[in-house]
Protein backbone atom coordinates (compact mmCIF):
# COMPACT_ATOMS: atom_id res chain seq x y z
CA UNK A 1 0.00 0.00 0.00
CA UNK A 2 1.70 3.12 -0.64
CA UNK A 3 1.53 6.34 1.48
CA UNK A 4 1.82 9.51 0.07
CA UNK A 5 4.10 12.05 1.19
CA UNK A 6 3.53 16.10 1.57
CA UNK A 7 5.82 17.78 3.62
CA UNK A 8 5.81 21.59 4.65
CA UNK A 9 9.34 22.05 5.77
CA UNK A 10 11.32 23.14 3.19
CA UNK A 11 12.44 25.84 0.49
CA UNK A 12 11.95 26.09 -3.63
CA UNK A 13 14.81 28.09 -5.01
CA UNK A 14 13.08 29.74 -8.28
CA UNK A 15 16.11 30.41 -10.34
CA UNK A 16 16.24 31.50 -14.35
CA UNK A 17 17.95 29.78 -16.97
CA UNK A 18 15.44 26.87 -16.29
CA UNK A 19 16.20 23.66 -18.76
CA UNK A 20 13.57 24.11 -21.47
CA UNK A 21 12.06 20.66 -22.80
CA UNK A 22 13.63 20.40 -26.37
CA UNK A 23 16.41 17.57 -26.09
CA UNK A 24 19.57 18.20 -29.22
CA UNK A 25 21.67 15.30 -29.50
CA UNK A 26 25.14 16.47 -28.26
CA UNK A 27 28.61 16.25 -30.44
CA UNK A 28 30.51 12.68 -29.95
CA UNK A 29 33.11 13.77 -27.47
CA UNK A 30 36.68 13.23 -28.68
CA UNK A 31 38.08 12.10 -25.52
CA UNK A 32 35.95 10.99 -22.18
CA UNK A 33 37.20 10.51 -18.54
CA UNK A 34 36.20 8.70 -15.17
CA UNK A 35 37.25 9.94 -12.28
CA UNK A 36 37.81 7.47 -9.35
CA UNK A 37 36.73 10.73 -6.95
CA UNK A 38 33.27 10.21 -8.30
CA UNK A 39 33.32 6.92 -6.25
CA UNK A 40 33.39 7.86 -2.58
CA UNK A 41 36.04 5.74 -0.41
CA UNK A 42 37.50 3.41 -3.49
CA UNK A 43 40.69 2.98 -4.22
CA UNK A 44 40.75 1.69 -7.71
CA UNK A 45 43.09 -0.98 -8.94
CA UNK A 46 43.93 -1.25 -13.00
CA UNK A 47 43.48 -4.29 -14.83
CA UNK A 48 44.65 -1.93 -18.15
CA UNK A 49 47.49 -0.19 -18.89
CA UNK A 50 47.88 2.86 -20.68
CA UNK A 51 47.39 2.31 -24.65
CA UNK A 52 45.28 -0.64 -23.89
CA UNK A 53 42.39 -0.70 -26.79
CA UNK A 54 38.91 -1.04 -24.67
CA UNK A 55 35.32 -1.85 -25.51
CA UNK A 56 32.28 0.17 -24.26
CA UNK A 57 31.49 -2.11 -20.72
CA UNK A 58 34.78 -3.16 -20.36
CA UNK A 59 35.90 -3.48 -17.02
CA UNK A 60 38.99 -1.06 -16.28
CA UNK A 61 39.56 -1.17 -13.27
CA UNK A 62 38.27 -2.53 -9.67
CA UNK A 63 37.58 -1.78 -6.00
CA UNK A 64 40.74 -2.17 -3.89
CA UNK A 65 38.56 -3.35 -0.97
CA UNK A 66 36.22 -5.43 -3.05
CA UNK A 67 37.38 -6.80 -5.70
CA UNK A 68 34.17 -7.58 -6.86
CA UNK A 69 33.18 -4.11 -7.06
CA UNK A 70 34.04 -3.42 -10.87
CA UNK A 71 34.14 -0.05 -13.12
CA UNK A 72 33.93 -0.25 -16.82
CA UNK A 73 34.90 2.06 -20.03
CA UNK A 74 31.92 4.25 -21.38
CA UNK A 75 32.79 3.99 -24.11
CA UNK A 76 34.71 2.39 -27.07
CA UNK A 77 38.42 3.62 -27.80
CA UNK A 78 42.22 3.43 -26.16
CA UNK A 79 42.92 4.37 -22.66
CA UNK A 80 45.88 7.30 -23.72
CA UNK A 81 46.06 8.40 -20.07
CA UNK A 82 46.60 7.46 -16.35
CA UNK A 83 46.69 10.37 -14.17
CA UNK A 84 48.28 10.35 -10.95
CA UNK A 85 48.56 12.95 -7.98
CA UNK A 86 50.08 12.95 -4.74
CA UNK A 87 51.19 9.53 -3.66
CA UNK A 88 50.37 8.57 -6.78
CA UNK A 89 47.00 8.40 -6.38
CA UNK A 90 45.04 7.59 -9.51
CA UNK A 91 42.59 10.86 -10.64
CA UNK A 92 41.75 10.62 -14.02
CA UNK A 93 41.43 8.01 -16.44
CA UNK A 94 40.74 9.34 -20.35
CA UNK A 95 39.64 7.35 -22.98
CA UNK A 96 40.45 8.29 -27.23
CA UNK A 97 36.76 7.69 -28.45
CA UNK A 98 36.26 5.69 -31.71
CA UNK A 99 34.13 6.93 -33.96
CA UNK A 100 31.73 4.13 -33.26
CA UNK A 101 31.28 2.37 -30.21
CA UNK A 102 31.47 -1.55 -30.07
CA UNK A 103 30.00 -3.17 -26.92
CA UNK A 104 31.24 -5.77 -24.88
CA UNK A 105 28.23 -8.41 -24.70
CA UNK A 106 27.48 -9.42 -21.17
CA UNK A 107 24.84 -11.13 -21.74
CA UNK A 108 20.94 -10.89 -21.14
CA UNK A 109 19.13 -11.83 -18.14
CA UNK A 110 15.62 -13.76 -18.21
CA UNK A 111 14.09 -11.88 -15.00
CA UNK A 112 11.68 -14.38 -14.64
CA UNK A 113 13.81 -17.13 -13.56
CA UNK A 114 17.53 -15.36 -12.81
CA UNK A 115 18.21 -16.70 -9.15
CA UNK A 116 18.99 -13.37 -6.49
CA UNK A 117 22.15 -14.40 -6.37
CA UNK A 118 22.89 -14.93 -10.33
CA UNK A 119 21.71 -11.50 -10.57
CA UNK A 120 23.79 -9.54 -8.18
CA UNK A 121 26.94 -11.38 -9.72
CA UNK A 122 25.62 -10.57 -13.32
CA UNK A 123 25.17 -6.58 -12.17
CA UNK A 124 28.93 -6.73 -10.04
CA UNK A 125 30.64 -8.08 -13.33
CA UNK A 126 29.03 -5.85 -15.64
CA UNK A 127 29.84 -2.29 -14.09
CA UNK A 128 26.35 -1.61 -12.80
CA UNK A 129 26.99 -2.01 -9.10
CA UNK A 130 28.63 1.42 -9.02
CA UNK A 131 25.11 3.02 -9.21
CA UNK A 132 23.52 0.99 -5.97
CA UNK A 133 24.20 3.12 -3.35
CA UNK A 134 24.07 2.27 0.12
CA UNK A 135 22.93 4.04 3.55
CA UNK A 136 24.40 4.24 6.17
CA UNK A 137 27.62 6.28 4.52
CA UNK A 138 25.99 7.07 1.37
CA UNK A 139 29.17 5.05 -0.57
CA UNK A 140 28.61 2.19 -3.09
CA UNK A 141 26.28 -0.86 -1.24
CA UNK A 142 28.21 -3.66 -0.03
CA UNK A 143 26.82 -6.93 -2.25
CA UNK A 144 26.90 -8.61 0.97
CA UNK A 145 24.79 -6.76 2.97
CA UNK A 146 20.74 -7.03 2.38
CA UNK A 147 18.64 -3.78 2.10
CA UNK A 148 15.70 -4.60 4.35
CA UNK A 149 14.56 -1.81 1.84
CA UNK A 150 15.22 0.25 -1.71
CA UNK A 151 14.56 3.49 -2.52
CA UNK A 152 14.33 5.58 -5.81
CA UNK A 153 13.36 9.29 -6.64
CA UNK A 154 11.49 9.82 -9.65
CA UNK A 155 10.41 13.84 -8.67
CA UNK A 156 13.47 16.42 -8.71
CA UNK A 157 12.36 19.29 -6.55
CA UNK A 158 16.25 20.96 -6.61
CA UNK A 159 16.60 24.09 -8.01
CA UNK A 160 17.54 23.90 -11.93
CA UNK A 161 17.17 20.05 -11.54
CA UNK A 162 16.36 18.14 -14.90
CA UNK A 163 12.77 16.88 -15.05
CA UNK A 164 12.90 13.08 -14.69
CA UNK A 165 9.20 12.53 -16.06
CA UNK A 166 10.52 14.24 -19.44
CA UNK A 167 14.11 12.74 -19.37
CA UNK A 168 12.84 9.03 -18.39
CA UNK A 169 9.79 9.27 -21.28
CA UNK A 170 10.14 6.31 -23.30
CA UNK A 171 12.08 4.20 -21.34
CA UNK A 172 9.19 2.14 -19.75
CA UNK A 173 11.02 -0.83 -20.54
CA UNK A 174 14.45 -0.63 -18.99
CA UNK A 175 13.16 1.22 -16.13
CA UNK A 176 10.75 -2.11 -15.37
CA UNK A 177 13.15 -4.56 -16.16
CA UNK A 178 15.88 -2.76 -13.33
CA UNK A 179 13.25 -2.58 -10.85
CA UNK A 180 11.64 -6.03 -11.03
CA UNK A 181 15.53 -7.41 -10.87
CA UNK A 182 16.19 -4.55 -7.75
CA UNK A 183 12.38 -6.18 -6.29
CA UNK A 184 14.33 -9.88 -6.64
CA UNK A 185 17.30 -8.85 -3.91
CA UNK A 186 15.06 -7.07 -1.10
CA UNK A 187 13.05 -8.89 1.03
CA UNK A 188 11.52 -5.54 1.25
CA UNK A 189 9.73 -3.20 -1.26
CA UNK A 190 10.98 -1.13 -3.67
CA UNK A 191 9.98 2.64 -2.82
CA UNK A 192 9.46 5.25 -5.64
CA UNK A 193 8.79 8.63 -5.27
CA UNK A 194 7.08 10.68 -7.84
CA UNK A 195 5.93 14.10 -8.34
CA UNK A 196 2.60 13.61 -10.48
CA UNK A 197 0.27 10.47 -12.54
CA UNK A 198 2.58 11.22 -15.96
CA UNK A 199 5.65 9.94 -14.35
CA UNK A 200 6.65 7.16 -16.19
CA UNK A 201 6.85 5.10 -13.16
CA UNK A 202 2.76 5.32 -12.51
CA UNK A 203 2.27 2.45 -14.56
CA UNK A 204 5.25 -0.20 -13.37
CA UNK A 205 4.91 -3.30 -11.32
CA UNK A 206 6.97 -4.68 -8.26
CA UNK A 207 7.27 -1.01 -7.03
CA UNK A 208 5.61 0.55 -4.39
CA UNK A 209 4.35 4.21 -5.69
CA UNK A 210 4.34 7.47 -3.71
CA UNK A 211 2.91 10.71 -3.98
CA UNK A 212 5.12 13.63 -3.08
CA UNK A 213 4.37 17.07 -2.67
CA UNK A 214 5.87 20.05 -0.64
CA UNK A 215 9.33 22.07 -1.47
CA UNK A 216 12.19 20.91 -1.67
CA UNK A 217 13.97 18.79 -0.48
CA UNK A 218 10.63 16.70 -1.35
CA UNK A 219 12.29 15.07 -3.77
CA UNK A 220 15.13 13.44 -2.03
CA UNK A 221 15.60 10.36 -1.71
CA UNK A 222 16.64 10.97 2.18
CA UNK A 223 13.39 12.84 2.80
CA UNK A 224 11.73 9.32 1.24
CA UNK A 225 13.48 7.28 3.36
CA UNK A 226 12.89 8.96 6.67
CA UNK A 227 9.31 9.40 6.28
CA UNK A 228 8.98 5.56 5.29
CA UNK A 229 11.74 3.14 6.75
CA UNK A 230 14.77 5.35 8.88
CA UNK A 231 17.50 3.72 8.92
CA UNK A 232 18.48 2.24 12.13
CA UNK A 233 21.79 0.89 13.42
CA UNK A 234 22.37 -2.52 11.71
CA UNK A 235 20.24 -1.60 8.86
CA UNK A 236 21.09 -1.13 5.70
CA UNK A 237 19.14 0.39 2.67
CA UNK A 238 20.18 0.98 -0.82
CA UNK A 239 19.38 3.81 -3.31
CA UNK A 240 19.36 4.73 -7.07
CA UNK A 241 18.82 7.63 -8.95
CA UNK A 242 16.17 7.17 -11.58
CA UNK A 243 18.40 7.66 -14.88
CA UNK A 244 20.86 5.12 -13.53
CA UNK A 245 18.01 2.47 -13.74
CA UNK A 246 17.86 3.15 -17.39
CA UNK A 247 21.41 2.06 -18.45
CA UNK A 248 20.97 -1.43 -15.76
CA UNK A 249 17.77 -2.06 -17.62
CA UNK A 250 19.12 -2.06 -21.17
CA UNK A 251 22.24 -4.19 -19.86
CA UNK A 252 19.57 -6.61 -18.35
CA UNK A 253 17.69 -6.49 -21.44
CA UNK A 254 20.82 -6.28 -24.12
CA UNK A 255 23.45 -7.38 -22.58
CA UNK A 256 25.26 -3.67 -22.80
CA UNK A 257 26.37 -1.32 -21.01
CA UNK A 258 24.73 1.76 -23.16
CA UNK A 259 26.09 4.83 -20.68
CA UNK A 260 24.00 7.27 -22.85
CA UNK A 261 22.59 10.23 -20.33
CA UNK A 262 20.21 12.91 -20.91
CA UNK A 263 21.63 15.58 -18.97
CA UNK A 264 19.98 19.19 -18.25
CA UNK A 265 22.21 22.41 -19.28
CA UNK A 266 20.26 24.93 -17.22
CA UNK A 267 21.44 28.03 -15.39
CA UNK A 268 21.16 31.90 -15.73
CA UNK A 269 24.29 32.32 -17.99
CA UNK A 270 22.90 29.85 -20.64
CA UNK A 271 22.07 31.36 -23.71
CA UNK A 272 19.70 28.37 -24.60
CA UNK A 273 19.46 25.98 -21.85
CA UNK A 274 18.43 22.76 -22.63
CA UNK A 275 18.62 18.86 -22.96
CA UNK A 276 21.14 17.18 -24.44
CA UNK A 277 21.54 13.57 -25.09
CA UNK A 278 25.75 12.56 -24.32
CA UNK A 279 27.57 10.24 -22.37
CA UNK A 280 29.16 9.45 -18.76
CA UNK A 281 32.64 10.71 -18.58
CA UNK A 282 32.10 13.23 -22.05
CA UNK A 283 33.26 16.44 -22.20
CA UNK A 284 31.27 19.47 -21.04
CA UNK A 285 32.26 22.01 -23.58
CA UNK A 286 30.76 19.91 -26.67
CA UNK A 287 26.92 20.78 -25.24
CA UNK A 288 27.95 23.90 -23.17
CA UNK A 289 29.65 25.79 -26.09
CA UNK A 290 26.90 24.70 -28.42
CA UNK A 291 24.45 26.33 -26.31
CA UNK A 292 26.40 29.52 -25.36
CA UNK A 293 26.93 31.65 -22.42
CA UNK A 294 26.07 34.77 -21.75
CA UNK A 295 28.90 35.86 -19.70
CA UNK A 296 32.33 34.44 -19.50
CA UNK A 297 33.02 35.40 -16.02
CA UNK A 298 30.85 32.03 -14.66
CA UNK A 299 30.74 29.40 -12.83
CA UNK A 300 30.00 26.00 -14.36
CA UNK A 301 28.96 23.15 -12.17
CA UNK A 302 28.58 19.41 -12.09
CA UNK A 303 25.12 18.77 -10.47
CA UNK A 304 22.45 21.03 -9.13
CA UNK A 305 23.64 24.52 -7.49
CA UNK A 306 23.15 23.23 -3.93
CA UNK A 307 25.37 19.84 -4.44
CA UNK A 308 27.22 19.74 -7.20
CA UNK A 309 31.23 20.26 -7.76
CA UNK A 310 33.03 23.25 -9.32
CA UNK A 311 34.17 21.63 -12.68
CA UNK A 312 36.45 23.72 -16.20
CA UNK A 313 34.10 23.80 -19.24
CA UNK A 314 36.47 22.03 -20.21
CA UNK A 315 36.72 19.30 -17.69
CA UNK A 316 34.34 16.05 -18.24
CA UNK A 317 30.63 15.35 -17.10
CA UNK A 318 30.51 13.42 -13.94
CA UNK A 319 29.67 9.75 -13.08
CA UNK A 320 26.17 10.47 -11.46
CA UNK A 321 25.56 13.77 -12.95
CA UNK A 322 22.36 14.62 -14.90
CA UNK A 323 22.51 18.36 -14.70
CA UNK A 324 25.22 20.81 -15.71
CA UNK A 325 24.32 24.62 -13.84
CA UNK A 326 26.16 27.68 -15.28
CA UNK A 327 25.30 30.45 -13.04
CA UNK A 328 27.12 33.97 -12.41
CA UNK A 329 30.70 34.05 -10.39
CA UNK A 330 29.53 36.08 -7.48
CA UNK A 331 33.28 37.41 -6.70
CA UNK A 332 31.64 41.13 -6.11
CA UNK A 333 30.73 42.64 -2.93
CA UNK A 334 27.63 44.76 -1.79
CA UNK A 335 28.72 47.97 0.56
CA UNK A 336 26.37 47.36 3.49
CA UNK A 337 24.29 44.71 1.93
CA UNK A 338 23.39 43.29 5.45
CA UNK A 339 21.56 46.76 6.43
CA UNK A 340 19.37 47.50 3.66
CA UNK A 341 16.34 46.10 1.95
CA UNK A 342 16.41 43.51 -0.68
CA UNK A 343 14.56 42.86 -3.75
CA UNK A 344 16.67 40.17 -5.62
CA UNK A 345 17.62 37.32 -3.34
CA UNK A 346 16.30 34.06 -1.53
CA UNK A 347 15.87 34.32 2.34
CA UNK A 348 13.58 32.49 4.68
CA UNK A 349 13.75 35.22 6.62
CA UNK A 350 11.76 38.05 6.84
CA UNK A 351 14.04 40.49 8.13
CA UNK A 352 14.98 43.30 5.47
CA UNK A 353 14.17 40.26 2.47
CA UNK A 354 11.02 40.32 0.02
CA UNK A 355 11.69 37.31 -1.65
CA UNK A 356 8.69 35.33 1.02
CA UNK A 357 6.25 37.87 -0.98
CA UNK A 358 7.06 36.44 -4.16
CA UNK A 359 6.92 32.69 -4.50
CA UNK A 360 6.65 32.75 -8.26
CA UNK A 361 9.41 35.20 -8.95
CA UNK A 362 12.55 33.65 -10.43
CA UNK A 363 15.59 35.33 -9.22
CA UNK A 364 18.88 35.34 -11.04
CA UNK A 365 22.10 34.53 -8.28
CA UNK A 366 25.13 34.36 -8.50
CA UNK A 367 27.84 31.89 -5.98
CA UNK A 368 28.45 34.79 -3.84
CA UNK A 369 28.21 34.07 0.17
CA UNK A 370 26.48 36.80 0.94
CA UNK A 371 29.13 36.78 4.46
CA UNK A 372 31.80 35.37 5.76
CA UNK A 373 32.55 31.77 7.84
CA UNK A 374 32.03 32.38 11.33
CA UNK A 375 31.12 30.50 14.81
CA UNK A 376 27.27 28.62 14.64
CA UNK A 377 24.74 31.47 15.52
CA UNK A 378 21.41 29.96 16.76
CA UNK A 379 18.39 31.15 14.56
CA UNK A 380 16.14 28.34 14.49
CA UNK A 381 16.22 29.03 10.68
CA UNK A 382 17.77 25.10 10.01
CA UNK A 383 14.51 24.11 11.13
CA UNK A 384 12.59 25.74 9.20
CA UNK A 385 13.82 23.99 5.51
CA UNK A 386 14.66 20.91 7.15
CA UNK A 387 11.68 18.09 7.04
CA UNK A 388 13.62 14.94 8.45
CA UNK A 389 12.96 13.58 12.04
CA UNK A 390 16.19 15.07 12.78
CA UNK A 391 17.90 17.68 14.71
CA UNK A 392 20.27 19.38 12.12
CA UNK A 393 22.19 22.09 14.55
CA UNK A 394 22.95 19.13 17.35
CA UNK A 395 24.21 16.22 14.40
CA UNK A 396 26.47 18.93 12.80
CA UNK A 397 28.08 19.66 15.93
CA UNK A 398 28.00 15.93 16.92
CA UNK A 399 30.28 15.63 13.83
CA UNK A 400 32.26 18.82 14.44
CA UNK A 401 33.59 17.30 17.77
CA UNK A 402 33.23 13.74 16.57
CA UNK A 403 30.86 12.48 19.04
CA UNK A 404 29.93 9.01 17.46
CA UNK A 405 27.51 7.80 20.22
CA UNK A 406 25.63 11.00 19.51
CA UNK A 407 26.08 10.76 16.19
CA UNK A 408 24.44 7.50 16.44
CA UNK A 409 21.81 8.50 18.63
CA UNK A 410 20.73 11.69 16.61
CA UNK A 411 20.18 9.84 13.02
CA UNK A 412 23.44 9.55 11.38
CA UNK A 413 22.74 6.43 9.67
CA UNK A 414 19.99 7.22 7.87
CA UNK A 415 21.44 10.65 5.94
CA UNK A 416 23.73 12.08 3.13
CA UNK A 417 25.68 15.47 2.41
CA UNK A 418 22.20 16.47 -0.15
CA UNK A 419 20.00 16.66 3.05
CA UNK A 420 21.74 19.38 4.26
CA UNK A 421 22.16 21.23 1.18
CA UNK A 422 19.41 24.14 2.17
CA UNK A 423 20.70 23.75 5.91
CA UNK A 424 24.17 25.20 4.21
CA UNK A 425 22.38 27.56 1.80
CA UNK A 426 20.44 29.94 4.45
CA UNK A 427 23.35 29.27 7.20
CA UNK A 428 24.10 33.06 8.18
CA UNK A 429 27.77 31.45 9.75
CA UNK A 430 28.65 29.94 6.44
CA UNK A 431 29.47 26.89 7.78
CA UNK A 432 30.25 23.78 4.91
CA UNK A 433 27.53 21.69 6.41
CA UNK A 434 27.38 18.95 3.68
CA UNK A 435 31.85 18.85 4.28
CA UNK A 436 31.18 18.49 7.73
CA UNK A 437 28.42 15.73 7.59
CA UNK A 438 30.65 14.27 5.01
CA UNK A 439 33.84 14.00 7.06
CA UNK A 440 31.05 12.56 9.51
CA UNK A 441 29.85 9.61 7.78
CA UNK A 442 33.56 9.32 6.93
CA UNK A 443 34.77 8.90 10.52
CA UNK A 444 31.54 7.02 11.40
CA UNK A 445 32.63 4.47 8.46
CA UNK A 446 36.30 4.19 9.52
CA UNK A 447 35.50 3.51 13.42
CA UNK A 448 32.31 1.72 13.16
CA UNK A 449 32.25 0.06 10.12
Amino acid sequence: MSKDIKIRKGLNINLKGEAEKTLSKAPRSRTFAIRPSDFHLVTPKMVVKEGTKVQAGQVVFYSKTNEDIKFVSPVSGTLTEIERGPKRVITKLTFEADQQDSYLDHGSINLSSVKPEDLKSHLLASGCWPFVKQRPYDVIADPVAAPKAIFISGYATAPLAADLDFTLTGKEAELQAAVTAFSKLTEGQVHVGIGSSNSPFAGLKDISIHHLKGPHPAGNVGTLINKLSPVNKGEVVWTIAAQDLVIIGELLLTGKFNAERIIALAGSSVKTPKYYKTMIGAEVSTFVYDSGLNEEHSRVISGDVLTGATISPKSHLGFYSNVVSIIPEGDDYEFFGWNKPIFNKISPSRALTFSWMLPNKKFDLNTNTNGEHRAFVVTGNYEQVFPLDIYPLQILKACMVKDLDAMEALGMYEVAPEDFSLTEFICVSKQPHQQIIREGLDLMYKEIG
